[in-house]
């Protein structure tokens, strides 16, 4: 086994927790909204809170990675967000609940972009888009073992006790991190051959990205672009999916265990995407090949909203919702591998900077959900919102160059 598969293992086991602590409020919402007497509209703040922290502290943290190395980084935010997941399961009203989700935002903050950063020093060129969708499955996993797990726990011990469990495992986690990984693979003693397979190690930055530079680039404003459309949609799985199904489509607590199956799906679509992105890549250059893979993954995702809105029927619906947790995962691990291309030693950079669009489309989008439910009096107009909102995230992969870095300051 290669040292680089055992970094891989626990990258996923990281994203794993990190979805199931993130997950587990939305689970969690309809006992909260009842125990703590929240008002309906006052729902999407809750995450707004989370996205809006999550967004202020994606790029420095990603720059702490690019600087001083993801071992320290990613174990100092595990236990962050761990400690505000404890607090947010010890929530006595709305209040101090939006300040918990805020803090644990601020929390999880960085982990893709470090994730994104790890990837770029310890795995080969022509294989991260599949090492990003690995990541992006495990993530997918902890979402599709949420239901499974955070249900039955709620049942036999109330909302509150999923929050203290999963806590405990971020700190172990971040434990085991630290005392184990190194941030360079010369760092670790790794072996002559597969440091031959992996060729040049990227170094640690020694200054901060130069923003004169990136954002006159045309790359930089499409990453914003269409990520921010992209996690538009995404949050919806991630917060008001149950929600959705339970009073906009007549599920069962019990039904909503079939929400399950949507992040089955994005798991698939992470490990697909990721080989797919790479052969496309390596079939058609990076700038084509990534493009090609991001434009497909949204304009379907599109057409498989306006089904979701569409639909009364209870299979329709989640049968489309889990096919469009197959094209994001496929989507996903195509963005951060086209952040990988362009962001040389400041790929944590970059990448913050694209998720840190992505979480004001989340907020954007966790917001408008309540208000255009509201409005609409039903749970339809608010997906066929997310749809249009897709569409025009689309074209900005026309923007998006994968096959041209970013000139960083060292190298200008």
């Amino acid at each position: 086994m290669r040292t680089r598969h055992v970094v891989m293992a626990l990258l996923c086991v990281l994203g794993v927790i990190l979805y199931l602590d993130r997950i587990c409020i939305s689970l969690a919402l309809p006992a909260i909204q009842k125990d703590l007497e929240i008002e309906p509209e006052l729902l999407g703040w809750i995450s707004v809170a989370f996205s809006i922290s999550y967004a202020v502290f994606e790029i420095p943290t990603g720059h702490l990675g690019d600087r001083y190395g993801a071992r320290s980084v990613l174990a100092r935010i595990t236990i962050v967000w761990s400690v505000f997941t404890a607090l947010t399961g010890a929530a006595v009203g709305f209040v101090s609940l939006l300040i918990t989700r805020f803090l644990f935002g601020a929390g999880e903050a960085g982990a893709w972009p470090n994730v994104s950063g790890v990837v770029s020093r310890w795995f080969p060129a022509h294989s991260r888009a599949r090492a990003m969708g690995v990541f992006g499955a495990a993530t997918a996993i902890g979402g599709s073992l949420s239901p499974l797990i955070v249900i039955p726990i709620q049942q036999a011990y109330g909302w509150r006790f999923s929050f203290f469990v999963f806590a405990a495992v971020g700190v172990l986690w971040a434990v085991a991190w630290y005392g184990w990984f190194r941030n360079s693979p010369t760092e670790k003693g790794v072996s002559p051959e597969e440091l031959a397979e992996l060729g040049r190690v990227q170094p640690q930055a020694e200054h901060g990205l130069r923003w004169s530079v990136a954002l006159r680039q045309r790359t930089i404003w499409g990453l914003i672009w269409m990520d921010f459309a992209h996690i538009y949609q995404a949050f919806f799985a991630v917060f008001w999916m149950p929600t959705f199904l339970t009073k906009g489509r007549a599920f069962t607590e019990d039904d909503l265990k079939w929400t399950a199956l949507v992040w089955v799906g994005a798991i698939a679509g992470n490990l697909v995407g990721g080989v797919i992105s790479d052969a496309a890549a390596r079939a058609f250059g990076r700038r084509v090949g990534r493009r090609a893979v991001g434009l497909a993954g949204m304009l379907i995702n599109t057409l498989l909203l306006a089904l979701v809105a569409l639909t009364s029927e209870k299979e329709i619906a989640i049968g489309a919702l889990t096919l469009v947790g197959i094209t994001s995962g496929v989507f996903q691990a195509n963005a951060f591998a086209t952040c990988i291309d362009i962001g040389g030693r400041h790929v944590g950079t970059v990448a913050g900077v694209m998720n840190t669009a992505g979480q004001l489309g989340g907020a954007a989008s966790a917001i408008a959900f309540g208000y255009l439910v509201k409005l609409g009096d039903s749970y339809d107009l608010p997906v066929f919102v997310m749809s249009a909102v897709t569409l025009a995230g689309a074209f900005g992969w026309f923007l998006i160059d994968a096959g041209t870095p970013l000139v960083a300051d060292e190298d200008a």
